[in-house]
């Protein structure tokens, strides 16, 4: 961007120089005017200025004068002068004041041509090495940030750089503690990360001599200044509507003590889970939570029992006391993570004994290795909850389905046993003790066929082996697979086999006759 304000109490003046300047090949974004150094003041108080072309003497407010206040008031702009030969010693005083040059009346549009060719590619340069500037050093802020992050990770460093680094900051690492933020996000909810609004916001609590940021991902850490209130972030974030939870560990004196801290912070980060209602976790929260227990191994078999049964309410029941907030807030985080362990292990071997029968269907456990992957203790156990009551489900279809297969081989014997007495689908739901509907549904479920289909293939297949392999008569076939009259058997074979029981038998005995006379052939 390159504004040019020009400043002179003569009309025609202005008129002139804005004329020249239009006709420049370097353009200028906007050209201003102004009649005095008041209302050129005004105009560069309110817009973004580059150059000022001005005249010495005005009425009101004079050229000196106006520089001298832009630089008093730190407006960042370049001026150049005009001037008659008798002003000479007003021209010194304003290159005194930091003019770029000065310009004699009146005005050559050449000479006011280099003139602002040489101020516009001095800004250019200042522009280009002021933003190189502030690359490096945002470079090596980042790669200070880097080296202070590795160390409080437990990379190795020298006497030497902690020294260096810790005098850098002197007033923060003399009493500093680490805060882990970690926002309060369901899983799936829309929306970006406030990182960045968290870590503004602490650089408005802490200033930013009393705040620095060590890591921003996956969570947001700071060291911040231990002699404020330790509730003042917590109570900022909430007045900026930003749902987060505050790890923050006790004061710490010195740079060297930072590794120490990291263990500390993230260790209450974990016990957040624990306490989801406290927005602030401090180490006064965690020193009393008992270290030893024994996981609730029979409650644990007890609720897998209930896998397969037809309602489930009780298994959400067994993981809702198993869980309970007053259980797992007596210990320490490691025995939530181990009772999560233990509930993974058991889904496992439940799921590998039907694997086999699920298809394609399967279980998401590996989802569920990691209980700091969730948002909240909450969510995790409502994935818990999720994946048992699938393997519930499976378990109650897979054993309805095994009871189902045994009833239904059952009548399948039944059906081959006495296919040749008077048979109907009653007669076999009553030796298999089942509903008449239900098992006609099941029976063509797991069949593929209905029952009276399936039993007049059983019947025809045995008339086929009796037409072809005995000499008996067709009625006397047609009695012996259980049809009442020839009739009835005669029509049924039609339908099926497209011909006659006797043209079938003729069919058959061509058949063998010419295997006999090829196998007569062969020897």
């Amino acid at each position: 961007m390159f504004n040019i304000l020009i400043v002179d109490d003569q009309k025609h003046i202005r008129d002139g120089l804005q004329a020249m300047l239009s006709q420049f090949s370097l353009q200028p974004d906007s050209i201003y005017c102004a009649a005095n150094g008041i209302e050129a003041l005004q105009i560069l108080r309110q817009t973004s200025i580059q150059l000022v072309i001005t005249d010495i003497r005005m009425p009101e407010m004079d050229g000196l004068a106006l520089m001298a206040i832009t630089k008093e008031e730190r407006i960042k702009v370049d001026y150049l002068i005009i001037s008659g030969y008798s002003d000479f010693a007003y021209a010194q005083k304003a290159i005194g004041l930091g003019a770029k040059g000065y310009l004699l009346k009146p005005v050559k549009q050449e000479d006011l041509q280099t003139a602002v060719e040489h101020v516009w590619q001095e800004i250019k340069t200042r522009q280009t090495l002021s933003r190189n500037m502030k690359h490096i050093s945002r470079r090596a802020r980042e790669t200070d940030r880097k080296e202070l992050c590795m160390y409080m990770q437990g990379a190795t460093n020298d006497e030497a750089w902690v020294h260096q680094t810790q005098q850098q900051n002197p007033e923060l690492w003399g009493n500093y503690r680490l805060c882990l933020l970690r926002e309060k996000l369901w899983i799936n909810q829309p929306g970006a990360s406030s990182a960045h609004s968290m870590e503004s916001i602490a650089y408005s609590v802490y200033g930013r001599r009393g705040c620095i940021c060590l890591q921003h991902g996956p969570h947001l850490i700071l060291a911040v200044d231990a002699d404020v209130d330790a509730g003042a972030l917590p109570a900022a974030l909430q007045a900026g509507q930003i749902d987060a939870i505050t790890a923050m560990t006790d004061p710490q004196q010195g740079l060297k003590g930072l590794p120490d801290s990291y263990t500390q912070v993230l260790e209450l980060y974990r016990h957040s889970y624990l306490f989801p209602d406290k927005r602030c976790i401090l180490p006064t929260h965690i020193e009393r939570l008992e270290q030893q227990w024994q996981l609730p191994h029979e409650e644990l078999y007890a609720l897998f029992q209930l896998i397969g049964a037809k309602n489930s309410s009780e298994i959400t029941q067994g993981i809702s006391m198993m869980f309970h907030k007053d259980v797992l807030q007596r210990y320490h985080i490691r025995y939530t993570q181990q009772l999560c362990r233990a509930m993974v292990q058991m889904l496992e071997e439940y799921e590998r004994v039907i694997r086999p029968y699920m298809g394609e269907e399967a279980l998401d456990i590996e989802c569920l290795r990691n209980l700091f992957d969730y948002p909240g203790i909450r969510d995790y156990i409502q994935a818990l909850q999720q994946q048992l009551l699938r393997l519930n489900q499976f378990y109650y279809e897979y054993k309805c389905s095994y009871r189902n297969t045994q009833d239904v081989n059952e009548a399948i014997r039944f059906i081959h046993e006495s296919y040749h007495k008077p048979l109907d689908l009653a007669m076999v739901s009553n030796h298999v003790s089942l509903n008449y509907a239900y098992f006609s549904n099941l029976f063509k479920k797991n069949i593929g066929k209905g029952f009276a289909e399936y039993l007049r293939d059983v019947r025809l297949d045995k008339a086929r082996r009796l037409l072809a392999e005995t000499e008996h008569k067709i009625v006397e076939v047609a009695a012996m697979v259980g049809y009442e009259s020839y009739k009835s058997f005669t029509r049924a074979f039609r339908e099926v086999m497209d011909m006659q029981p006797t043209e079938y038998r003729q069919l058959m005995r061509r058949k063998y006759e010419r295997e006999g006379k090829y196998h007569d052939i062969a020897l």
